[in-house]
């Protein structure tokens, strides 16, 4: 599967983005979806995840309340709502894929097997 992810800006703080993350290839109802982040100098970490099953979320501690995932098989898109953000915000955003257990949220950037090109989010202060 192939992804595609956009929507990343500066913005200021307090305010809010959509980044969609576009997916081709194959049936996408077929894998698990993430959203992670990498700021400059530190390690990417999980953001947000959506399982391929009934839907199941879940959130990283730095933006649960804050931020929403979300997918539409119609459109082979999942979205990352970002509200209230923060310059902490800051960083690189990457959606990604894996086709593995249908009822798990991966969390782990080693369990992720796909990989789009990042999207660059800037929350000045």
């Amino acid at each position: 599967v192939q992804l595609q992810a956009s929507g990343g800006g500066l913005v200021q703080a307090g305010g809010s983005l959509k980044l969609s993350c576009a997916a081709s290839g194959r049936t996408f109802s077929r894998y698990n979806m993430a959203w992670f982040r990498q700021a400059p100098g530190k390690e990417r970490e999980f953001v947000a995840g959506i399982a391929r099953s009934v839907g199941g979320t879940s959130y990283g501690e730095a933006v649960k309340g804050r931020f929403t995932i979300s997918r539409d098989s119609a459109k082979n898109t999942v979205y990352l709502q970002m509200n209230s953000l923060k310059p902490e915000d800051t960083a690189i955003y990457y959606c990604a894929a894996n086709g593995r257990s249908a009822y798990v949220i991966y969390e782990r950037v080693e369990d992720m097997d796909y990989w789009g090109k990042g999207t660059l989010v800037t929350v000045s202060s």
